[in-house]
C-alpha cells in the first residue's frame, strides 16, 4: 500500500455564538426520528463493532456506522432528504410536521388540497436518489441536476425511481446554483439541498436535523461517550450536524471531533488554514474519486458548527479512501465486513492511516488515540458505483 498523504491542522478559529447547537439537539433530532419511523421502510442501520480490528489499530474501541443498509438505497441521504420535504409541505399546507406521517403524505386526498410539487435537486448521486426516492413515494414531480463526470450507474438509480435527470457540463455547485434558478419556475417548486446560503437556510437546516438521526442512532448503539470522531465533508451539512449533535449531546464534555476531506476539494481545511473564521471556496474539476465529497463551497450552518465545535480538520488524497474501503470490505472473519463507497470510506480510511503510518506519528499523539480510545466512523454510503468498487477493492487499483 501506498502512503497516505494526509495533512492535519487543529481548530484554532474564532468562536462565535452558536444560533445552531440546539436546533441539533436530542430532542429537535427525535422530531426528525418520528416522522422517520412512520416510514414502513424504517429501521435502524448496523452500529459495527470492529473488535479485532480495533486491537490491530491499537485503540480500545472501534464502531463503524453503517449506512449502506438505509432504506434499501444504499446510503444515509434521504434521511436529509425526506424530512425537508415532510417540513416544506407542512409549512405548505400550514400543519405540523407531527400531524403529517407518511400515511397522510403519501394519500390522495392530501395529493388534492397540495396540489402538485416539484422538488428539485443537483446531486453526485447519493442525496439526488434520496429526493427522487421520496417524491415517488409521495407521488410527486423530481427534476435532478448532476455534474458533470458523473457515472452512468447514478443516473440509471436516480431515474429508476421516476426522477428527471440531465447531466450538466457543470460542476457541482454551478448545479446547485441552476437548480436554485430552475425551481423558481414552478408554483410549488422547491430546491432540496443541503448546502444554504443567505435568504437559503430552512431546508438545509431541516436536512441536517434529518441527517443527525445517523448521529442519534449510533449514540444510542454505542452506549457510551466517544472519545473521539470522524466523519467526512462535503458541502458539510451531514459532518455539521454530527458534530452538533454530539456537541449538544456532551456539552460538558464533548468526543473530539475531526472533519475529514478529499485534497481536491478541502473547502472547510482551507477555511481552518486561513485561521480568521472566514469561508473559503475551492474551483476547478475536484477530481477526486469521493465523488459525494467533491464540493468546494461550504454549507453557511456546517461552517458554523465546524468553527464553533470541530476538534481539527484533515485533507487527503484518494489513497486514503481506497485503504478504508479494503480494511472495511476485507476485515478480520471475526469482524463484520462493511461494504463502503468511495464517499463512505473516508472517515474511516483518514483514521486507520493516522494509525499506521509512521509519519503520521504527531498526529496520533495530538488527537490522544491509543488503547483508551473509544472511536466512531461513519460509513455513509455502500457501493454506489460497483464497476469503480470492484476495481478498487477486488483488484487493488490504487486511484
Amino acid at each position: 500500500m501506498k502512503t497516505v498523504h494526509l495533512q492535519y491542522i487543529d481548530n484554532h478559529l474564532p468562536k462565535t455564538d452558536d444560533p445552531y447547537l440546539h436546533l441539533m439537539s436530542r430532542d429537535e433530532v427525535t422530531k426528525a426520528r418520528n416522522f422517520h419511523r412512520t416510514f414502513p421502510q424504517y429501521k435502524e442501520t448496523p452500529l459495527q463493532d470492529l473488535k479485532h480490528m480495533a486491537r490491530h489499530l491499537g485503540v480500545g474501541r472501534i464502531a463503524v456506522k453503517d449506512e449502506s443498509w438505509r432504506f434499501g438505497l444504499n446510503s444515509f441521504k434521504v434521511l436529509g432528504g425526506a424530512y425537508a420535504m415532510a417540513k416544506y409541505l407542512a409549512r405548505e399546507m400550514g400543519m405540523e410536521i407531527s400531524d403529517l406521517p407518511y400515511s397522510v403524505l403519501k394519500s390522495e386526498e392530501f395529493r388534492k388540497k397540495l396540489g402538485s410539487a416539484v422538488f428539485i435537486s443537483a446531486t453526485d448521486g447519493n442525496h439526488g436518489r434520496g429526493v427522487a426516492w421520496t417524491a415517488r413515494e409521495l407521488g410527486q414531480r423530481c427534476i435532478i441536476l448532476m455534474p458533470k463526470g458523473t457515472s452512468q450507474s447514478r443516473v440509471d438509480n436516480i431515474r429508476a425511481l421516476g426522477a428527471e435527470v440531465t447531466v450538466e457540463d457543470l460542476n457541482y455547485d454551478e448545479c446547485v446554483r441552476k437548480a436554485a434558478s430552475l425551481a423558481k419556475e414552478y408554483r410549488h417548486g422547491v430546491i432540496v439541498q443541503d448546502t444554504s446560503w443567505e435568504g437559503y437556510e430552512d431546508i438545509p437546516l431541516w436536512i441536517m436535523q434529518g441527517y443527525a438521526v445517523m448521529a442519534d442512532e449510533a449514540s444510542m448503539q454505542l452506549g457510551e461517550r466517544p472519545t473521539h470522531v470522524f466523519v467526512q465533508a462535503g458541502v458539510g451539512a451531514m459532518a455539521g450536524a454530527c458534530i452538533g449533535y454530539f456537541a449538544s449531546l456532551y456539552p460538558d464534555d464533548p468526543p473530539k471531533m475531526i472533519v475529514v476531506e478529499p485534497n481536491k476539494a478541502d473547502c472547510m481545511f482551507r477555511g481552518a488554514k486561513k485561521g480568521d473564521g472566514t469561508k473559503e471556496i475551492v474551483t476547478g474539476e475536484m477530481d477526486s474519486i469521493m465523488a459525494g465529497l467533491a464540493c468546494g463551497e461550504p454549507c453557511e450552518i456546517g461552517w458554523d458548527l465546524f468553527k464553533n465545535h470541530a476538534t481539527g480538520f484533515i485533507s487527503a488524497d484518494d489513497l486514503m479512501t481506497c485503504r478504508g474501503m479494503r480494511m472495511l470490505a476485507g476485515n478480520y472473519i471475526e469482524d463484520p465486513h462493511v461494504i463502503s463507497g468511495e464517499s463512505g470510506a473516508a472517515a474511516f480510511g483518514a483514521f486507520a492511516s493516522i494509525m499506521l503510518e509512521d509519519n503520521l506519528k504527531d498526529v496520533r499523539e495530538e488527537l490522544g488515540l491509543g488503547h483508551d480510545s473509544r472511536v466512531l466512523c461513519f460509513s455513509t454510503e455502500g457501493a454506489t458505483d460497483p464497476v469503480r468498487w470492484k476495481k478498487i477493492v477486488w483488484e487493488g487499483v490504487d486511484y
